[in-house]
C-alpha cells in the first residue's frame, strides 16, 4: 500500500474540510478520536461478528471495505494531525491470529492507548491492529487503496453538496 500517497490525500482532504468549515485553528484530536470510535462501530455492525443472537448475514463484502475504509480515513487524519505523515514505513505484518471479534477488542484497545498516548508507537500499533482487522475481514492492500480513494472522491463530492 501506498501509505505516503493516502497521506498526501487525506491531507488534502483534511485541509479542504477545515478550510469549508472555518477549523484551521480548532484542535480536532479528540472529535476525529471518537469519530473513529463510531466508524469502528460501524465497521463491527456490518460485519455482525458479535452478534451471536442473530443468523442474518453480514453486509456484502463491497460495504464492510467501504466502512473500513472510513477508519483508514480517520487513522491517517490523527496521523497528520500528530505529524507522522513522514513516518510511513511503519507497517510490518505481524503474523497473529485472533478472531475477528477478538481483533475489533484489540483495535478499540489501541485507540484508547493512542488517545492517551500521542507517540509514534502507540499510532503505529493503531495502524496495525486495524490493518490487521482488514486482512481477517479479507481485504488486500491493493483492494484497501483503492477503496480509499473511491471513497475519498465521494467525500470531497459531499463537502461540495453541503454534507
Amino acid at each position: 500500500m501506498n501509505y505516503q500517497k493516502l497521506f498526501a490525500m487525506q491531507k488534502g482532504l483534511d485541509q479542504h474540510i477545515e478550510s469549508q468549515h472555518q477549523l484551521e485553528n480548532e484542535d480536532l484530536f479528540d472529535r476525529k478520536i471518537l469519530a473513529l470510535l463510531v466508524e469502528l462501530g460501524e465497521l463491527a455492525n456490518e460485519t455482525r461478528c458479535f452478534k451471536f443472537w442473530s443468523v442474518k448475514p453480514s453486509s456484502s463484502k463491497e460495504t464492510i471495505l467501504e466502512e473500513f475504509v472510513d477508519g483508514v480515513h480517520f487513522i491517517l487524519s490523527l496521523g497528520l494531525e500528530c505529524g507522522f505523515e513522514q513516518k510511513i514505513d511503519f507497517i510490518e505484518k505481524k503474523e497473529v491470529e485472533e478472531s475477528i471479534n477478538d481483533q475489533f477488542l484489540i483495535v478499540f484497545e489501541k485507540v484508547s492507548q493512542f488517545k492517551k498516548c500521542k507517540c509514534l508507537e502507540k499510532y503505529q500499533e493503531l495502524f496495525q491492529a486495524y490493518i490487521h482487522l482488514g486482512e481477517l475481514l479479507g481485504f488486500h492492500a491493493e483492494d484497501i487503496e483503492k477503496a480509499y480513494m473511491d471513497k475519498n472522491e465521494v467525500n470531497y463530492q459531499r463537502q461540495k453538496e453541503g454534507y
